[in-house]
């Protein structure tokens, strides 16, 4: 695996609260986990995983950023997710053994703490709530990915960006959204366009529509998002927009 050993930390079980994904395990699974791991760090532009390497480990995002996407010989792309602190990438691999079915990249330097496969089925083992915990992560995955499925098959661009903007907004500051909130974009409309199945322009004239309608202001990486004029134009409640 590429990328720089840094060792074990005594901050790890900190970080690994961090994340979502392992932030409601009770303390002495947290400590047997964190025992486990080890920090590497890659910097920007580093390959960190090829599909169909072997999935023997997987890792805790605790700084910088990860692209995860898809690739066809005829060079074609598909970004399929990009990962932030908090986030984890690998944990299927983790479960099943199998081999990576996607590529991850480093976007700018990432830092992040693998947790091997054996070892981390043996604090899985001896603790209950791992399982539990991983468990409950990938039925979140399951209905993000049904809702980004949803999105691209049934509903035209304006209705996919207003979607992709309620959703972000979700999960960036949690159910109980203000009407005015700001996200912060961090990936470009590039990146966008791959996610949202579209091309750039079309995604800038999107984006200018909104602006129109008032539903969104754009400073820099920052968007002001209305919240109830997003709902209003997407024709979605509350619920909607959370899955």
């Amino acid at each position: 695996m590429a990328g720089t050993t840094t060792g074990v930390v005594p901050d790890i079980a900190e970080q690994l609260a961090a994340c979502p994904i392992f932030a409601a395990l009770e303390p002495a699974t947290l400590a047997a986990l964190a025992a486990t791991g080890q920090r590497r760090t890659w910097t920007a532009g580093k390959v960190v995983f090829q599909r169909g390497d072997a999935g023997d480990h997987m890792l805790a995002i605790i700084s910088g950023r990860l692209r995860l996407s898809l690739g066809s010989s005829q060079g074609k792309e598909l970004v399929l997710r990009h990962l932030e602190a908090g986030d984890v990438v690998g944990e299927l691999a983790v479960i099943d053994g199998q081999p990576r079915s996607a590529d991850a990249a480093a976007l700018e330097d990432t830092t992040a703490i693998v947790l091997r496969r054996n070892r981390f089925l043996e604090v899985a083992a001896a603790h209950p709530d791992l399982g539990m915990a991983v468990a409950r992560y990938l039925c979140s995955m399951l209905r993000n990915t049904n809702f980004q499925m949803e999105s691209i098959a049934l509903y035209d661009l304006q209705m996919r960006l207003i979607r992709f903007f309620l959703f972000s907004l979700r999960q960036a500051h949690g159910d109980k959204l203000p009407d005015r909130v700001v996200l912060h974009m961090s990936f470009n409309q590039t990146d966008l366009s791959a996610v949202l199945g579209a091309s750039r322009p079309k995604i800038n004239q999107a984006l200018q529509a909104l602006i129109a309608e008032g539903a969104i202001q754009r400073e820099g990486d920052r968007f002001v998002c209305q919240v109830r004029r997003l709902r209003e134009m997407g024709e979605m409640d509350e619920a909607d927009d959370g899955l």
